[in-house]
């Protein structure tokens, strides 16, 4: 899908189930429960499902987003509850967005494959910060795809970080049925 096909799909709340009413990744609250709140950076934010939780929970979120609708509905739901994020539109793989280096105690990337992503997001890492990241992986008989890793691929943008979460297999929830990867890191 391109921009405008995710802009039509929000703005027409063609996926309320997976979009407005999904609750945050499970993954991501394990991750951070022992975190103290710092700056936080949600890369595909999508209408913010993650951003507004992490708010809620005292962090200081910065959300992106390449469609105009998400990110308008972002700031409508969290403007309801009082929250502020900054929420702003950029399409990352236009490169629209400079992640600043060592700036981020979390980074988040949920269900959203760029590989050339991950080494700017490890970047904008500070020491000892944290980066939650799940992507789709290929089933038996499939190949790597724009959207699709190889299992084993997502651990392996990350070696040499202490990574305190590795996970392949079925996706757990009725939103994504496809398997997936996920993984929790800390930036040495």
């Amino acid at each position: 899908m391109d921009i405008r096909d995710w802009d039509a799909r929000y703005r027409l709340a063609l996926r309320p189930h997976e979009d407005l009413e999904a609750p945050p990744n499970p993954l991501l609250i394990e991750a951070v429960k022992d975190l103290k709140p710092g700056r936080a950076l949600d890369l595909a934010c999508g209408v913010g499902r993650n951003a507004l939780w992490l708010a809620e929970h005292g962090w200081n979120v910065t959300a992106i987003d390449g469609s105009t609708a998400a990110i308008e509905i972002l700031r409508e739901r969290a403007a309801a509850r009082g929250l502020e994020i900054d929420a702003r539109v950029a399409d990352l793989q236009k490169g629209e967005l400079r992640i600043e280096e060592s700036a981020w105690d979390l980074v988040v990337i949920c269900l959203y494959l760029q590989r050339d992503l991950f080494t700017p997001a490890k970047r904008g890492l500070a020491p000892g910060g944290v980066l939650v990241a799940t992507v789709h992986i290929t089933g038996a008989g499939e190949e790597p795809s724009q959207h699709r890793l190889n299992p084993g691929e997502l651990k392996a943008y990350f070696r040499g970080w202490e990574i305190t979460h590795d996970r392949e297999g079925a996706s757990e929830g009725p939103a994504h049925c496809r398997a997936s990867a996920e993984i929790v890191v800390r930036r040495p």
